[in-house]
């Protein structure tokens, strides 16, 4: 019986193993909806998320073929990840619902399995009890790894307030009255990057007259908010940002926003257009690319838009380059088409054909879905954003 039981736990194993594409897959999309590695400050987080991801999954796997008893120790990844979260400021609880996600996720494809391995109710049974054996070990293991490494940390006066101001965009509700900073005003939110960074931020704030939070979220990257107890004139903060930034260095910035809620929404929006700031090298406000910066993190709107807008093009006998391309420099001539020409060099006849083949090929009037378009092919070539 018990190498009965063996073999079909090593034929089930191998099945899992067959499918490790797509359970891997499965478990990253359970990981990351749990809360986005790309919010932590450090990349080597969230690149170290996805290798500890595929390590666990062979470690499950592992356990599966060989059993409670004979399982492998929790791999070396895994105990350096959790220290690497405690590091971010990531939260055990956040660590912990991961791997029970993950832990879920492999057990639906285990039971899909096992009945295709005729491994019976009884084996089935034996199977998830060492499985929760393992995993609840594993789940202590993980946790004093956490533990001790966030217990360990001496952390300075800046890291304390850098976490402080983490918790507050978390949505914690702490006591700010440390703060030389008036939470409950009107905020503009700001990220910069680069070597001039922090002085861009701090010029810009002596600009406007307003009081600044600033803080030091990595290497060569600040994050600020522009305070002030009136919500101020768009115009004003537009004037401020294009004396301030100009040809210096990336800079985003959000929308005014009032009280705690509208300062962590500023700062969201800020980041939001940070990347578009960063691949064109200029000050980005999130007001004039907020359907980009969502398309851009909405795999959704993204795959959707390409299949809607850019497909048809495609149909063309160079795959639509040309016209994608005439497209672009149409919509960034403010949809001029004498001076599209001018930017292609062709004629004003050659522009209009191939705006009259784009809306051949979508079947849709080009003026009224101008909008769904140019975001379209702004996605299609903003793989420098991501």
């Amino acid at each position: 019986m018990r190498g009965s039981l063996e073999r079909v736990r090593s034929e089930l194993a191998e099945r899992l193993r067959t499918r490790r594409g797509e359970i891997e897959e499965a478990l990253l999309t359970r990981t990351y909806a749990i809360a986005d590695p790309a919010e932590a400050a450090d990349p080597e987080y969230a690149q170290g998320l996805r290798a500890a991801v595929s390590a666990a999954l062979d470690y499950g796997v592992a356990a599966v073929e060989h059993g409670e008893e004979r399982a492998p120790p929790v791999p070396v990844m895994l105990l350096a990840q959790a220290r690497l979260a405690a590091r971010n400021g990531v939260n055990l609880d956040t660590v912990l619902r991961r791997y029970f996600a993950g832990y879920t996720t492999l057990g639906d494809f285990i039971v899909q399995e096992a009945g295709r391995a005729k491994l019976g109710e009884a084996g089935l049974k034996l199977l998830l009890r060492d499985q929760a054996a393992l995993f609840d070990r594993f789940l202590v293991t993980v946790a004093d790894e956490h533990s001790r490494e966030a217990d360990g940390r001496l952390f300075t006066q800046e890291e304390r307030r850098t976490k402080r101001i983490e918790m507050l965009l978390a949505g914690e509700l702490l006591d700010t009255s440390a703060f030389a900073y008036d939470f409950g005003s009107w905020h503009v939110g700001a990220i910069a990057a680069g070597p001039e960074a922090d002085a861009i931020l701090r010029a810009l704030a002596s600009k406007l007259g307003r009081n600044l939070l600033l803080l030091c979220s990595g290497e060569q990257t600040y994050w600020g908010w522009f305070g002030s107890r009136h919500q101020g004139d768009p115009g004003e903060l537009h004037d401020a940002v294009t004396s301030v930034s100009a040809d210096r260095s990336p800079l985003a910035i959000g929308e005014p926003g009032q009280g705690i809620a509208g300062w962590r929404l500023t700062h969201h929006q800020a980041s939001a257009a940070l990347p578009i700031a960063m691949a064109e090298g200029t000050c980005t406000q999130y007001v004039d690319v907020a359907l980009l910066a969502s398309a851009l993190s909405d795999k959704l709107l993204a795959t959707s838009l390409r299949q809607l807008f850019l497909l048809p093009l495609e149909q063309e006998r160079d795959g639509g380059q040309s016209v994608r391309e005439t497209l672009r420099v149409y919509f960034r001539s403010g949809r001029n088409v004498s001076s599209a020409a001018a930017s292609l060099g062709v004629s004003r006849q050659t522009v209009a054909a191939r705006l009259r083949t784009a809306e051949e090929r979508l079947d849709l009037p080009l003026d009224r879905y101008a909008s769904e378009l140019d975001i379209a092919l702004r996605v299609e070539s903003g793989a420098a954003y991501t």
